[in-house]
């Protein structure tokens, strides 16, 4: 090709948008890039979007918590609040508690001798007692005796037998409802307890006794009841 052959040159250079050049590989100019991948990574705005947002969580989890911890404590004042009312048939004495004399005790005239625990009053006076004997001797409180029964329950006959330690606990209980009168402080006395055993039980024994007796024997010579 000839000199003749080359068109005409131009009477000046393209116009490449105003983007400066740099050179390339073969000495010749190319526009540059308009976007340039950095090996840094930019600033991300959504990145601290993000993490301005974490402090927000976290107080909004803590109000959660906070609520939560509130809302058991509320709970459990109202279950603590209501437990004594709904628990008070459990705790009640299921039965009837006497801890007063009701007139007439034990039919007149006394001493009699031979008289079954079934038969025990509460206010009767006994000599040389025996919590463990099938009969005993009941005698007027104002003659020597050595235990006298002050408070008893009855449980209903168609209770379940509620086993030796409930009963034990209970007779406790009985004897800690008696009402003792001055004159208990003239004689050293201690309690003694009595309830049925399994086979009492299935006998129809339901009662639950609480005395006072004298270790020293028929030492004691007046009503301890008011």
């Amino acid at each position: 090709m000839n000199q003749q052959d080359l068109p005409p040159k131009p009477s000046s250079p393209p116009r490449t948008g105003g983007l400066p050049k740099i050179p390339n590989g073969n000495g010749t100019s190319a526009p540059a890039p308009e976007s340039v991948t950095w090996s840094q990574t930019p600033h991300e705005p959504a990145l601290e979007k993000r993490a301005n947002r974490r402090p927000a969580f976290w107080k909004a989890l803590l109000v959660v918590v906070i609520l939560a911890v509130a809302g058991s404590l509320v709970w459990l004042a109202v279950w603590l609040g209501s437990s004594p009312g709904t628990q008070a048939p459990k705790a009640a004495a299921p039965g009837v508690l006497q801890t007063a004399v009701t007139p007439p005790a034990s039919p007149q005239p006394l001493p009699r001798e031979g008289v079954a625990p079934a038969a025990y009053a509460v206010g009767d006076c006994f000599k040389d007692f025996d919590p463990q004997a099938l009969t005993s001797t009941v005698v007027a409180c104002d003659t020597p005796h050595s235990a006298q029964l002050v408070a008893t329950l009855h449980y209903p006959q168609d209770t379940e037998y509620p086993g030796a330690d409930p009963l034990k606990a209970k007779a406790l209980e009985v004897c800690q409802a008696a009402k003792l009168s001055p004159a208990a402080k003239q004689f050293p006395l201690n309690y003694q307890r009595s309830y049925p055993s399994t086979t009492s039980w299935g006998s129809g024994d339901r009662r639950v006794d609480c005395y006072v007796a004298a270790d020293g024997g028929n030492v004691i010579n007046a009503s301890v009841l008011p």
